[in-house]
């Protein structure tokens, strides 16, 4: 499974758009391979988890054709991790393509804002090789060659938001971000579903601070105890890499930083484009 994250940054971005604090102006001085679109990764080249305003410069920037992607796993409703508006360019006159279905999964807010999104332009001969299927926490199902399990993040109070674990040949790829700590319940299911991970993505969003237990995200305290109880529910094993991403701007995180505050818990910092295969 070859995994390749595309932006690795919290909803503002990195640089903030529209901050002038002192990390996002560095930042801005640093250059272009500090930058950090908001969150999106794919696996394969063909199941995208989240669709942010930047997939398509993301697709530019790293030579990816998002005509590729035949299956789109949604955590939220949130703007950063889904923007509907671009589907209804999937067709028409808008582009070529081999007729090929998107399939959309995401819980029922994700539904509603897809509808919202596209309500205005979309076609129908555009919407017929699109299609939406709401799921709910604590699920299993197949999505072409993968089995996708669902358990729920720690994030909203209006919403089911959604992690996956996606496994395929023997290897699983485990997604905890956007969210805070999460529950004894949820690495439970993993642990009954039988679900291992070769590969871990966490939420870093507050780098070296602490979330806390009643947060909508973490920082590195908060992954180490998530790293903990993977391993106590046997999810993870001593072969498990990790990963850290969806970074804020307020945590400063410049790569060489983040490579310090990161490797003290053996824990590899993403970054834009960021390749890792298991």
């Amino acid at each position: 499974m070859k995994i390749r994250y595309l932006g690795t940054a919290a909803a503002e971005g990195v640089p903030a758009v529209f901050c002038k604090c002192a990390n996002c102006e560095n930042i801005r001085r640093l250059g272009y391979s500090e930058f950090r679109a908001r969150t999106q990764v794919l696996l394969d080249g063909e199941l995208c988890i989240d669709f942010p305003p930047e997939a398509y410069s993301n697709s530019l920037r790293f030579g990816v054709n998002l005509s590729d992607i035949r299956y789109l796993l949604v955590t939220h409703s949130h703007m950063d991790h889904f923007y509907a508006h671009d589907f209804i360019l999937r067709g028409y006159k808008y582009a070529v393509t081999d007729g090929s279905a998107l399939k959309i999964y995401g819980n029922q807010e994700v539904g509603k804002v897809f509808s919202e999104c596209t309500a205005r332009e979309m076609k129908d001969v555009v919407l017929k090789n699109i299609s939406f299927t709401q799921i709910s926490p604590f699920e299993r199902f197949e999505v072409g060659g993968y089995t996708v399990t669902t358990i729920p993040a720690n994030h909203s109070k209006t919403e089911d938001a959604l992690l996956y674990h996606v496994e395929k040949g023997g290897k699983g790829y485990l997604h905890l971000y956007d969210t805070g700590r999460i529950s004894d319940g949820a690495f439970e299911y993993l642990k009954e579903c039988g679900c291992h991970a070769d590969l871990v993505a966490l939420d870093c969003t507050f780098g070296e601070h602490e979330g806390g237990e009643y947060s909508r995200h973490m920082g590195l305290p908060d992954d180490k105890i998530t790293m903990q109880k993977l391993f106590e529910y046997g999810v993870a094993d001593d072969k498990t890499k990790f990963i850290a991403t969806h970074f804020s701007h307020n945590c400063n995180p410049v790569r060489e930083r983040l490579e310090g505050i990161c490797g003290e818990l053996g824990v590899t910092p993403a970054y834009d484009g960021f390749e890792v295969e298991i």
